[in-house]
């Protein structure tokens, strides 16, 4: 194996120099960038730095939507030993003020995001703004373009090594202020080639770009990879064009967490017109129609399609089945990539699968699942304290608790500090809860609330299944779920109440982080006062209440 970015991009650039790697796609136009000329481009850039810099480990910045430059300004930072810090186009400007200012960033990459109007209002004090190709800024700032046409044909002197710091991604937040996690080349290339073996990514596959790179996630599983594998990449024009984009693409792997694959879901009942209209097509014709969707969706090639950053509802998952796409559970975090992963051949609906090849894994005293392999981060960026709590002795202590059954799958059961008491002053594990709970197609949001309450409640977004029943359905079928939950769950942690949400939760109003997931304090925030005077009530009256709001 290769040892860093750079010797990958060499390779591909020496191999296969008129190979398109990135395709672009805007409108009904598209621009193709070989290796050969992606190589060019990124080594001009690297040069640049070189003649700008007398020292490397520059902190640069990287803020813009998924496109051929993103990955240009990020190799040509890595090439000229520079450290790269990608960030959210969602982001709220207090969280890139923090960061710009913790990791005293001095270069800007700037291309379309949609949170300019609040970082420019932050924006450190002599920083170099870098507008990519068809970017404008009011602010005075360089172009791209003005400055690779000088270096074009030259290459860095800069030689990197593996253990070289090239990146340092920030957690999206949850609870505290964001961590930037270490990268490394190797700590991206060991991960990267150990889930290529186990998703059996081929030579020269293709791959779709449409999730935030500023996630380890997508510049692991898709820049990442397609680096390793001499893959190309198509970069979805937008959100809105997704089920265009991706039929021209017919990705041969494809990750997305549970929001994404719900959002299909709802683009394909909507199709149909109902989710009746779904289930009659299929009763009549299960083959013709799953292919039809398959083929509509542009997954009709695709050897293996990752659910993971948060719990995938059973429901979802069987949903999918039906048409032939067979949705695999994983597990991953920025610390250590993806440890724990389904297999066609072993799929347990529910689990996030087993560990990998060459990866160890414990379960504390205290059910938390540890996991030591190569190629995990070294650490916190500026954090000693922090980085001495998660890595303790080669082991990253990764704040999730599991359960493993008889047979060596893996289930998380939620967050070590997702825990809360009632007010009985007994602790409450929400995630197996809320798994119980999503075994119903009617909500597809959800998250338990309960810390100091009387009773615990229940807080929902309904399905766009749901969207389709009369309330009293809607009502009396998670009246019915409640009471299954309640069967199983200890007497403290029983459901008092359902709130039902009539705004979607999004990134938008912050209940859904960057990478969608929910962040419990915000849910807490909007809807607690509302769920403890439920929780009271339903403790008083010892019936189960449902709220919409």
């Amino acid at each position: 194996m290769l040892t860093t970015y750079t010797d990958y991009l060499n390779q591909w650039n020496s191999q296969h120099p008129d190979q398109v790697w990135l395709r672009e796609r805007s409108g009904d136009s598209t621009t193709d960038w070989t290796w050969s000329q992606a190589h060019r481009e990124i080594n001009a850039m690297a040069c640049w730095f070189e003649s700008r810099f007398a020292t490397t480990g520059q902190s640069v910045g990287l803020l813009s939507r998924n496109r051929a430059h993103w990955y240009f300004a990020d190799l040509s930072a890595c090439a000229a030993g520079h450290v790269v810090v990608p960030m959210f186009t969602t982001a709220p400007g207090e969280t890139t003020d923090y960061v710009m200012s913790f990791t005293d960033m001095k270069v800007l990459f700037v291309g379309e995001t949609e949170n300019w109007d609040q970082v420019r209002q932050v924006l450190p004090e002599g920083i170099l703004l870098i507008a990519l190709p068809g970017v404008d800024l009011a602010q005075e700032h360089l172009r791209w373009e003005d400055l690779v046409a000088p270096f074009r044909g030259s290459m860095p002197a800069y030689q990197c090594q593996a253990d070289d710091l090239v990146s340092l991604v920030f957690t999206s937040g949850t609870t505290g202020v964001p961590k930037g996690v270490m990268q490394t080349h190797s700590s991206n290339l060991i991960p990267i080639a150990r889930f290529s073996s186990t998703f059996s990514m081929a030579v020269g596959a293709k791959f779709f770009s449409y999730l935030p790179l500023a996630h380890i996630a997508e510049r692991q599983l898709i820049e990442g990879s397609s680096l390793v594998n001499c893959g190309e990449v198509h970069f979805n024009e937008n959100l809105t064009t997704l089920l265009r984009d991706l039929p021209l693409c017919r990705p041969a792997f494809m990750f997305g967490p549970p929001r994404v694959w719900e959002q299909l879901q709802q683009g394909i009942i909507a199709q149909f017109g109902s989710q009746d209209a779904v289930d009659a097509a299929l009763e009549a014709d299960a083959e013709g129609v799953g292919k039809m969707i398959r083929d509509k969706l542009g997954l009709d090639q695709a050897q293996y399609l990752l659910t993971a950053a948060a719990p995938t509802p059973p429901a979802l998952i069987h949903w999918y089945d039906r048409f032939g796409i067979c949705l695999m559970e994983g597990f991953g975090q920025t610390e250590c990539m993806g440890p724990i992963v389904s297999r066609k051949e072993e799929r347990r609906i529910g689990s996030i699968g087993k560990p990998t090849d060459d990866v160890e894994v414990r379960v504390s005293d205290e059910d938390e699942l540890l996991v030591k392999a190569a190629g995990c981060s070294p650490g916190y960026y500026n954090m000693p304290e922090k980085t001495a709590e998660t890595f303790v002795d080669g082991w990253v202590h990764t704040g999730d608790k599991v359960r493993i059954d008889e047979d060596g799958f893996y289930y998380i059961t939620g967050r070590v500090k997702d825990y809360f008491k009632t007010i009985q002053g007994k602790f409450v594990a929400p995630t197996p809860i809320e798994n119980i709970f999503t075994e119903n197609p009617y909500t597809e949001q959800i998250c338990l609330l309960g810390r100091g309450y009387s009773k615990t409640v229940m807080t929902s977004v309904l399905s766009a299944i749901a969207l389709e029943q009369p309330r009293e359905v809607i009502e009396a079928a998670l009246l019915e779920r409640v009471k299954a939950v309640n069967t199983e769950v200890d007497k403290h942690a029983r459901i008092g109440a359902v709130i039902i949400s009539s705004e979607p939760w999004s990134i938008e109003n912050r209940v859904l982080t960057p990478t969608m997931k929910i962040r419990r304090e915000r849910v807490e925030e909007l809807f607690g006062d509302k769920a403890q005077e439920l929780a009271r009530e339903a403790a008083e009256t010892g019936e189960i209440l449902l709220h919409w709001m």
